[in-house]
């Protein structure tokens, strides 16, 4: 009987980099990071040296000096005399949450008028159809600028709330709609309210779990469980209990005119109702294209398949179409949200003070570090952008079709 033996593998020699296919990948793409590396050092060295000409340098310490100027919105305390890096990062937060409220927003609308376009009801589809063609052919700035105008040209002012006019009161007597803004009721956080907030956060778990129970069982076993009423009574009933049970933690302290404006509560400034609007119904009527996409993507067998078996429209839409729509919908919807990311920065147009009117306006203005605030301009974008493309895309792999 004969034995057969591999043959001795061969040494390896520096040769084998250009000679040897194996290897010669992997010394064509070092060779070619290497010349970028350089390159690109030659380029900081070159910016460098033409600014030691010119007798500047890059230096970031102008952001512990103080900034000297107010701004409008802020989610945090700050007062002109802060310095500039404490100015910046109130821009941030300002940014991001017109980013999240605006993705959020858009989102829901994207949907509602991606689902109701394929409606059978000829108005409805046609309405929709006109809302998604008007407002993405339109420019984003003409229709921030839009709402402007209207929160601060059609709205009374803080004063006529004094008297009896029925078109100045206001909405349920706590949220006053005027043209400084929205004036709603601020909650207080009382003793407790971290439990609170802890039962609340479980609740939200335990809806989840539910929900993805329900869909495994379905899956495992065809039977159907409700999703809307278990959903809600776990969202709601625990945290009514604990509220009940801690005395009531939380109150809400109610926006009052007092002189000629209304002092308390929270106030939510025109131009961010403008820009977070704009940018949502904007970048709404482009997510509605790609939802739409997502369902004719589907084909018509599966869900005729579906009716035949006995299913209902909501059913069929939510566990035959949504589920494999989500492949195609998900892509450019992750595209859709950094746009509007980015869209934010036209903010100033209004006279909300995101980061781009912080670090990229004013300070940038007042220190004359157009270097330092722009490269920090861009790592920003550059982090918030890669960071949401980050989460979009674990959410994507989380639902898209698993092969057998």
């Amino acid at each position: 009987m004969t034995s057969v033996t591999e043959p001795p593998r061969e040494s390896f020699r520096l040769s084998m980099l250009l000679n040897d296919k194996r290897y010669r990948f992997y010394t064509f793409q070092f060779v070619a990071l290497l010349l970028l590396i350089v390159f690109m050092a030659y380029l900081g060295w070159n910016l460098v040296r033409n600014l030691a000409i010119l007798g500047q340098d890059i230096s970031f310490e102008f952001l512990g000096t103080p900034a000297g100027y107010d701004i409008n919105q802020s989610l945090i305390p700050y007062e002109n005399q802060d310095p500039h890096l404490r100015a910046s990062f109130v821009g941030v937060l300002n940014t991001l949450l017109v980013a999240f409220l605006g993705c959020v927003t858009a989102t829901i609308f994207g949907v509602l008028a991606g689902v109701l376009r394929l409606s059978k009801n000829w108005l409805v589809a046609k309405l929709m159809a006109v809302y998604v063609e008007i407002f993405r052919n339109v420019p984003v700035l003409i229709w921030i600028l839009i709402i402007f105008f209207v929160m601060t040209a059609a709205l009374p002012p803080p004063s006529a709330f004094r008297g009896d006019d029925p078109s100045s009161t206001m909405l349920f007597d706590a949220i006053a709609l005027t043209n400084r803004g929205v004036y709603v009721p601020k909650p207080i956080w009382g003793a407790g309210s971290g439990a609170l907030a802890a039962v609340f956060l479980a609740s939200i778990a335990g809806a989840i779990y539910y929900r993805r129970y329900a869909t495994r069982l379905l899956y495992a076993t065809g039977r159907l469980l409700p999703m809307v009423w278990p959903t809600l009574a776990i969202l709601i009933l625990p945290t009514l209990a604990a509220y009940a049970l801690l005395g009531g933690p939380v109150t809400l302290e109610y926006p009052e005119l007092r002189g000629f404006n209304f002092q308390d509560g929270i106030q939510i400034r025109g131009s961010l109702i403008a820009l977070w609007f704009a940018l949502a119904i904007y970048t709404g009527a482009f997510i509605a294209e790609n939802v739409r996409a997502g369902i004719l993507s589907v084909s018509h067998g599966q869900t005729e398949a579906a009716a035949a078996l006995g299913l209902r429209p909501r059913r069929v839409m939510s566990l035959v179409v949504l589920p494999q729509a989500l492949r195609v919908v998900i892509p450019p919807v992750i595209s859709q949200y950094l746009n509007l990311t980015k869209n934010s920065s036209l903010a100033i147009a209004v006279g909300y003070m995101d980061v781009t009117g912080t670090l990229g306006g004013i300070t940038l203005n007042q220190t004359g570090r157009a270097i330092e605030s722009v490269l920090l301009l861009m790592l920003f974008y550059l982090l918030i952008s890669l960071s949401i493309s980050a989460v979009m895309n674990l959410y994507n792999n989380a639902v898209k079709l698993k092969e057998r």
